[in-house]
């Protein structure tokens, strides 16, 4: 049995999509793994681990406890290169203009939300740079760290990875959520490890947003990289 906590939420009653489906991911353990949601994830609530093995890999699901599918992972693959990193201009220019501070329709987001203090969300604040991209620096808290390498875990890695590219498609012009998320973490971030995000618009389909992510650090290794699908959502129904 797991439970997805509280303090792992997206929108204030769901799930962190980019936690949920690197909960997902970790449970797989291939390098690349595609994780999709299908239903907003329950918080604090007692759910269930089904590993299936088919020719082309394990998948994984997260159930409730009345058999409804949270979300489901296999082995995945990228289909664009990854964002290159952000110059150290970019990303500041990035985390001064943050829109998510004027009007954010989940302000309490494990990743990106606002009303988080330091130590509680990871407070990563991606504004836009042009030409569809946004950009910020930031460096994880000490409190996200794994005792004695300072690590952070994957579905932590999997948050970080996730909002930019909301954010990338504009959150201040529609309430969005994760649908999918394809990614890979190359090599985990440490807590006080200066890094720079990025997140790229690739494509608008209707109610679907494309969307590539990724995280380096300052020097510019890349640490973790995304593809995402993003979905047009009415915001009563999250509130």
């Amino acid at each position: 049995m797991v439970t997805i906590a509280a303090r792992f939420n997206g929108p204030d009653h769901s799930g962190n999509g980019g936690y949920v489906a690197g909960m997902l991911a970790a449970e797989v353990g291939a390098d690349v793994v595609t994780s999709t949601l299908r239903i907003p994830p329950p918080l604090d609530v007692p759910l269930s681990w089904e590993h299936d093995t088919h020719h082309d890999g394990e998948v994984v699901r997260l159930l409730t406890a009345g058999g409804a599918v949270v979300g489901e992972a296999a082995p995945g693959a990228f289909t664009r290169d990854a964002p290159a990193a952000p110059t150290p201009a970019e990303a500041a220019a990035g985390l001064a203009a943050y829109q998510g501070h004027d009007d954010h329709p989940f302000d309490r987001c494990f990743t990106c939300g606002t009303a988080r203090g330091a130590g509680d969300g990871l407070r990563l604040f991606t504004g836009p740079v042009g030409d569809g991209r946004v950009a910020a620096s930031w460096t994880p808290d000490a409190a996200f760290g794994a005792p004695g390498d300072g690590r952070l875990d994957v579905p932590t890695t999997w948050a970080a990875l996730d909002c930019p590219g909301g954010w990338a498609a504009d959150f201040t012009r529609q309430t969005m959520v994760l649908g999918r998320m394809t990614a890979q973490v190359v090599r985990a971030p440490r807590a006080g490890e200066p890094l720079v995000s990025v997140g790229v618009l690739h494509e608008r389909d209707g109610r679907k947003f494309r969307t590539d992510t990724a995280l380096h650090t300052a020097d510019g290794e890349l640490l973790g990289r995304a593809e995402q699908v993003w979905i047009q959502v009415e915001h009563d129904a999250f509130r």
